[in-house]
C-alpha cells in the first residue's frame, strides 16, 4: 500500500511537470519572467532593429559588411572587425583575451563578446560605456591593443580606394565627405542585420513543439534557478548588471576588470551561448556547465548540482540560432594614394 502510493504520487508529479512543460504554461511564464523572443515577422523586426534617421537598406549592409571584413581599417592591414568577431565562429574570436595590434593580448584581459544579436543589447562593451553600436563601432578601430588606427587613417584608407568612395557618394548623396564616424555607423548597420533566431524563439512565438521535453524542463529550472534576472530581454543578456552579488568569481584576478564605476558589468547574451567559450568578461571559464555552476554560486546565492546544470545546458543550446547567409565580399582594390601598413 507504502509503495503503491509513492508510486501513485510519482506519476502525479511528472503528469503535473508535463502538462506545465508542454502547455502554453511554460510560454507564459518565460514571458511573465522577461524573456522575449525574436519577432518573427520581419516588419516587426526592423521595427526593433531600425533607426528612421538612418534606415537600413541592402546598399549600406553591403557597404558595411565590405568595412566589417577589410583588414586596411587597422593600422597594421591585417586585422579586420572580423578578426575578433568571427562569423564563422559564433561572432567571437575563441580566446580568453582579445588579441590586437602587435600581437598585443588585451591589457585588461576582456574577452570579446559575440557581434551576434548585439543590436538588442542596451549597452556596449563590456563597462557600457558606448549606448548603441554605431558609436561601439569607433572604439576598437582606434584602440592601441586592437586596430590602432586614428580616425583619419582609418578615413585616407577608405577614401584612397575608388569603389569605397563611390558607393558612399551613391548611399549618402547628401554628405560632402566620408566621415570616420560615417563608416563606423555603415558597419553598425550591417552588424544590426546580424540576428540569428532559434528554436527558443520558435517556442516563445508560438509554436509548442518547437522544444522537446528535455529542452522545456531546462527553460524551466533556468527560470526556476532565477537565470532569467539577469538573462533576460530579446538578447537575453545585454543589459547592465552588478556582478559578484553573492560570493566571488574564482578568476576575479584574471585582469584588472572591476566593471563600471558603480561596479556594473555588462550582461553577455545567451544567445549561440555554446559556440563563443570561454565565458565570463575574462575568458576564465571554458566548460559552460561549470559557469553556470559558478553563476549560480556568485550571482544567485545557490548551488547548482551537475543535474540542474545540465537541465539549463540542454535549454541553452535552443539558443543556437539560425545565422544569416555571408559571403565573403571582394574588397576594393588599392590605390597608390592608400597609406601604407605601419607596425609600430
Amino acid at each position: 500500500m507504502y509503495m503503491s502510493k509513492i508510486f501513485s504520487l510519482a506519476l502525479l508529479s511528472t503528469g503535473l511537470l508535463a502538462l506545465t512543460l508542454n502547455g502554453d504554461d511554460l510560454i507564459k511564464k518565460a514571458k511573465d519572467s522577461g524573456l522575449r523572443a525574436i519577432p518573427s515577422d520581419k516588419v516587426e523586426l526592423i521595427k526593433l532593429i531600425d533607426n528612421p534617421k538612418d534606415p537600413i537598406t541592402d546598399a549600406k549592409v553591403e557597404l558595411g559588411k565590405k568595412l566589417f571584413f577589410d583588414p586596411r581599417l587597422s593600422r597594421s592591414g591585417l586585422i579586420s572587425c572580423n578578426t575578433c568577431h568571427n562569423l564563422g565562429m559564433g561572432g567571437d574570436d575563441g580566446v580568453p583575451a582579445a588579441i590586437g595590434h602587435k600581437w598585443t593580448a588585451n591589457p585588461h584581459h576582456l574577452n570579446s563578446p559575440t557581434v551576434y544579436n548585439s543590436v538588442f543589447f542596451s549597452a556596449q562593451f563590456w563597462d557600457g560605456r558606448s549606448p548603441h553600436l554605431a558609436d561601439q563601432a569607433q572604439g576598437p578601430m582606434q584602440a592601441p591593443p586592437e586596430m590602432a588606427a586614428p580616425k583619419n587613417l582609418v578615413k585616407d584608407r577608405v577614401v584612397s580606394l575608388a569603389q569605397y568612395v563611390k558607393d558612399f557618394k551613391s548611399i549618402y548623396p547628401n554628405e560632402k565627405e566620408i566621415t570616420f564616424e560615417r563608416i563606423a555607423s555603415t558597419i553598425a548597420i550591417f552588424e544590426k542585420t546580424l540576428v540569428t533566431p532559434s528554436a527558443f524563439d520558435d517556442f516563445l512565438n508560438g509554436d509548442k513543439n518547437a522544444l522537446n521535453d528535455s529542452e522545456k524542463k531546462g527553460l524551466n529550472t533556468f527560470i526556476d534557478k532565477g537565470c532569467a534576472s539577469c538573462h533576460t530581454g530579446i538578447a537575453i543578456g545585454g543589459t547592465m548588471q552588478p556582478f559578484e552579488l553573492t560570493g566571488k568569481y574564482k578568476f576575479a584576478n584574471l585582469g584588472d576588470f572591476k566593471g563600471d564605476s558603480k561596479g556594473m558589468v555588462k550582461t553577455p547574451t545567451l544567445r549561440n551561448i555554446t559556440e563563443t567559450a570561454p565565458y565570463f568578461h575574462n575568458g576564465g571559464i571554458w566548460s559552460l556547465s561549470e559557469a553556470i555552476k559558478e553563476m549560480g554560486s556568485i550571482q544567485l546565492g545557490i548551488k547548482i548540482t551537475d543535474d540542474e546544470a545540465s537541465q539549463i545546458v540542454t535549454f541553452l543550446k535552443t539558443l543556437k540560432g539560425r545565422k544569416p547567409v555571408i559571403s565573403y565580399p571582394q574588397l576594393p582594390e588599392e590605390s597608390a594614394t592608400t597609406p601604407k601598413p605601419t607596425f609600430d
